[in-house]
């Protein structure tokens, strides 16, 4: 086990830039994938650069989604204000996600979607419990990446009875149930593989809608990468974390991903990358930890993971208004890849637009902390309670 510095008792754990800056990367793979994707922005003239493009970043919005998943766990067991009131941590979360997401849902219905989506499909959307419905129009309906919002609501909804529950794991037994968590992942896609009717398939991807639905979009299922990253932080809060440098979790990572390329499409989503990313994570947050500069908290790279979430929430929007702007026009592969660079860093732009005039606003008028009395109480075997890391 690695042995790493440990805040005093009542003080607070350090803070994590790295984990800030390795965001950036996330929102750019979900945003590299959607590039790829035929039917939301062609642009490569030449067939062979672009079917090399897709193939390339074919699973990358899979992975950064399960990124963000875990991360969620991580910061929010990291960050944990053990005198916080149930009202106080709720009213933060809500108001992180919520207050963009209306923005750019208007948005969304305003420039585009509200001609084809009705009452049915935009209220769900909008109330963020569309991935609830397993209705393919309506589970990726207005602005499509908002799916993944209803999961991370469910997470805070749940995370103050999990974590009571993960605190009372001891120690020792902290990497067992990590494994757990993973195995559990894998039984719920094997489930779905055979016992969810494969047909009939959809049009983009190699399973049925049922199967889609189940294996990705329903929240309680991502609920295993949530978990495995609260795991994850009370390991490295406890001292049990290995002795994993950078480049090995970066390069593990990497293998990963290049393993959700060749196994069956379904185990791509998420199980392949899974233990990779929880690694990752973990990794970057010890060498915040323990105090080494990494590229990733830099200034820059802290900003432009500040805006990753906004960065998200508008990069769909400004692809689909693209793609209508060009109509279907082919460009060779070097004026593609300008159009690609143009398009991302418009999306970059528009996301700190969301980030400057909404998101850090609202935060900084209400969503202070205010504690009030403790979160429901738990026993533990860790002699620290973690603080903010914010």
């Amino acid at each position: 086990m690695q042995e790493l510095p440990t805040p005093a008792a009542g003080s607070r754990p350090p803070k994590l830039p790295s984990l800030t800056g390795l965001r950036f990367f996330a929102a750019a793979l979900v945003f590299c994938f959607h590039t790829s994707l035929p039917k939301m922005l062609r642009v490569f003239e030449d067939d062979g650069v672009a079917h090399g493009y897709a193939r390339a970043f074919a699973k990358a919005g899979w992975v950064g989604v399960s990124f963000f998943f875990i991360l969620s766990g991580f910061v929010l067991a990291w960050s944990a204000r053990p005198r916080d009131s149930l009202g106080g941590f709720y009213r933060r979360r809500l108001l992180k996600i919520y207050p963009n997401h209306v923005v750019t849902w208007a948005l969304t219905m305003v420039l585009f979607a509200a001609s084809t989506t009705g009452p049915a499909v935009w209220l769900p959307n909008l109330l963020l419990l569309h991935s609830w419905i397993p209705d393919l129009d309506t589970f990726v309906s207005v602005n499509q990446p908002s799916w993944s919002l209803c999961s991370e609501l469910l997470f805070y909804l749940l995370f103050p009875v999990l974590w009571r529950l993960v605190r009372r794991i001891p120690a020792h037994r902290l990497w067992w149930w990590a494994a757990a968590t993973v195995a559990g992942l894998v039984v719920c896609q094997l489930a779905v593989d055979f016992l969810v009717p494969g047909t009939p398939r959809l049009a983009e991807w190699p399973l049925s809608e049922w199967q889609w639905w189940l294996s990705y979009n329903i929240p309680p299922l991502r609920l295993f990468e949530f978990v495995l990253g609260m795991l994850m932080a009370r390991i490295l809060l406890s001292g049990r974390w290995l002795p994993l440098g950078l480049a090995p979790a970066f390069a593990l990572t990497a293998a990963g991903y290049g393993l959700a390329l060749v196994v069956p499409w379904q185990y791509g989503l998420n199980v392949a990358t899974i233990v990779p990313l929880a690694l990752l994570v973990t990794a970057v947050a010890a060498a915040d930890v323990k105090g080494s500069r990494t590229l990733l908290r830099g200034r820059t790279m802290v900003w432009l993971g500040e805006i990753s979430f906004a960065f998200y929430l508008t990069h769909y929007i400004v692809l689909v208004e693209l793609r209508r702007l060009l109509d279907g026009r082919l460009f060779s592969t070097p004026a593609a890849i300008g159009v690609l660079v143009g398009a991302f860093l418009l999306a970059q732009f528009t996301g700190w637009l969301l980030y400057a005039c909404v998101e850090r606003p609202v935060m900084r008028r209400w969503g202070r902390a205010r504690p009030k009395g403790p979160l429901p109480p738990a026993r533990t075997t860790e002699t620290r309670e973690p603080e903010p890391a914010r």
